[in-house]
């Protein structure tokens, strides 16, 4: 018999302490997770009679058991709640997705210090600016800083070993500091300025370029005060292109949600030392017949679980903004503003948010009716009577047979799936045989499918002719997955975009589709996408290849030495830019074998 769920029962075991809890329905699973710094108030809340929201009300009407944890603190819960959302995606948990992280520009702490953009950890004796919403954003300042202050973007690597200046320098993009055009001092004091810069004290960095402009004009140094004059101006016009700025804006990230047609779009704009680095838009799951408080409460959780928190966070009004407000200061370790009522500048950093928003909202809503159309035209191309909601594609890649890779990449929901792709390294097969490729690669995807575990495709692509068709038709039949549908995608005539033959499994003779036809635009979007995922994995596995064979060549030089060799230089150009002398400092290489590794790799 199955136990009546009884919610005072519930409630009367919660202790009034911060913790995680989980709402179950009569299946098992879970259908919503929260946190609470009173577990007892924040649960027992939605068990009264009258729920502001229809959406919370159907899912409590949907709760057959709960599960809580206790936490110390209420920031800790929040990385918990974070952590179970992200894994168990609940339906009635407004789901932000940023598998992306954050890039910053690194200013390495060389002595003559690298700059460029970096993702991951940040280590001690570098400093990192940021974070940039996009890479595109940080790209372009960094490429500002190489014309104004000649700073080297190369590895340590190449710079240790350079004995001539290298492009850069005779483009006006480096100051040549590997090869002593630059001295200590000189290049300090332009790694000092793009600091300044970075920190938003631009005006420190034009004033003290004026004085030494001034001083080298009247000491008739008149190339060196003409470097000067362009670097202010340079400067000054960045400046003058920047839409919004502010020296007292701090750092500062504002948030806007706007909604259309049951779809919500939040845009993040972050402001770093006054100037506006630019924004990302986040289009959240489960978020249908959420409210715009529930939306950016939501958003503000799941993003400060994993990104810094800034000084003051801009954003629509929030419910309960005194709680959230100190749940932020818990997290970052320090007190935090949220500004929920902005007036002012904050009001017209807001308004800007919302305006892009919009527009981010407007084409994501436009690109999903073109995906709606091209696989309702894909589906009535087949004839089929169901959706056709997710399609898989295959492609074989490879160089006369070497390093073969197959790669599989999924469209689903109405776009590409990349955490979905996957590659496998062909094995097993005679060098050149497509097909036997093409099978391997089916035959490694599919075999969990046949033993029930995996999503099943509604629809399968072939990059090829007849030929890899009947090869994936034979060992989806051996896995007893015939039932799929197959298309095999083959360069027509002249192999012009446009002119494919479409292969349906059961049928001899291609089909056409007119080249401006929407199914076939689905079609060429996801074989181009396979095609694409595919190289870039056979090139990877053939330059490693390459990379370990060249050595391998080599009398003398084993797997140790050969590790020894790539790690000290940085990899195998490294290798063959280092001198003989350079080459015997390695441990285990002796002054001769150091002279037999570089005649044989020059």
């Amino acid at each position: 018999m199955t136990r009546t769920f009884d919610p005072a029962e519930l409630i009367a075991g919660l202790p009034n302490l911060p913790g995680v809890y989980r709402f179950r329905n009569a299946a098992g699973e879970v259908i919503y997770v929260g946190k609470a710094g009173d577990l007892r108030k924040r649960v027992s809340s939605y068990f009264q009679r009258n729920l502001a929201s229809p959406r919370t009300a159907l899912m409590v009407s949907q709760i057959a058991g709960a599960e809580t944890t206790v936490t110390r603190t209420e920031a800790e819960a929040l990385l918990v709640e974070n952590n179970l959302i992200k894994s168990l995606a609940p339906r009635y948990n407004v789901l932000f997705r940023d598998d992306k992280s954050y890039g910053y520009i690194l200013v390495t702490g060389h002595e003559f210090p690298q700059i460029r953009f970096y993702r991951g950890a940040h280590q001690k004796g570098n400093r990192y600016f940021g974070p940039f919403p996009s890479t595109w954003s940080a790209r372009e300042t960094i490429g500002h800083l190489q014309k104004i202050f000649l700073l080297r973007t190369c590895d340590d690597t190449v710079f240790a070993h350079r004995s001539r200046p290298c492009l850069l320098h005779q483009i006006h993009r480096c100051s040549g500091p590997c090869v002593g055009l630059a001295t200590g001092e000189q290049y300090a004091r332009d790694v000092r300025h793009a600091e300044q810069f970075l920190e938003g004290k631009e005006s420190d960095v034009i004033e003290d370029l004026t004085a030494k402009m001034h001083a080298a004009s009247e000491a008739h140094r008149y190339e060196e005060a003409a470097h000067h004059r362009d670097q202010i101006r340079m400067l000054q016009r960045i400046l003058s292109g920047q839409a919004a700025e502010s020296a007292a804006a701090g750092d500062v990230d504002v948030v806007a949600a706007v909604e259309r047609e049951g779809t919500w779009c939040v845009t993040l704009a972050m402001v770093r030392s006054g100037r506006h680095l630019g924004d990302r838009s986040f289009f959240p799951q489960n978020a249908s017949g959420s409210d715009a408080p529930t939306v950016v409460e939501a958003f503000l959780t799941q993003h400060y679980a994993q990104q810094p928190v800034p000084g003051r966070v801009v954003c629509d009004a929030v419910e309960n903004a005194a709680s959230l407000e100190e749940l932020l200061a818990g997290i970052a370790g320090r007190a935090v503003k949220l500004v929920t009522r902005p007036i002012g500048e904050s009001r017209t950093w807001l308004d800007m948010a919302r305006r892009n928003a919009g527009l981010a909202l407007g084409q994501r809503l436009s690109a999903q009716a073109t995906q709606e159309v091209r696989v309702a035209a894909l589906q009535e191309f087949l004839g089929a009577d169901s959706p056709l909601q997710r399609i898989e594609c295959f492609d074989i890649s490879h160089t006369m047979g070497e390093a073969t890779v197959g790669s599989c990449v999924v469209y689903d929901r109405g776009a590409m799936q990349s955490s979905e792709y996957r590659r496998y390294n062909v094995k097993g097969v005679e060098p050149g045989d497509d097909y036997g490729a093409m099978s391997y690669s089916l035959g490694v995807r599919y075999r969990k499918l046949a033993d029930g575990e995996g999503k099943t495709p509604d629809l399968i692509l072939i990059d090829g002719g007849l030929g890899q068709l009947h090869a994936a038709q034979a060992v989806m039949a051996d896995l007893g997955l015939h039932n799929i549908r197959m298309i095999g995608v083959a360069k027509g005539v002249e192999r012009k975009p446009g002119m494919e033959q479409l292969f349906v499994a059961g049928e001899e003779e291609p089909r056409r589709l007119p080249p401006d036809h929407p199914a076939l635009h689905l079609i060429q979007q996801i074989r181009d996408e396979a095609h694409r995922f595919a190289i870039t994995g056979h090139r990877a596995r053939r330059g490693k290849a390459r990379t370990a064979s060249r050595l391998e060549e080599i009398n003398s030089v084993g797997p140790t030495r050969r590790k020894r060799l790539l790690e000290h230089f940085g990899g195998l150009q490294g290798v063959i830019a280092a001198s003989i002398d350079d080459l015997a400092r390695v441990e285990g290489i002796s002054r001769t074998l150091a002279e037999r590794i570089y005649q044989e790799l020059h």
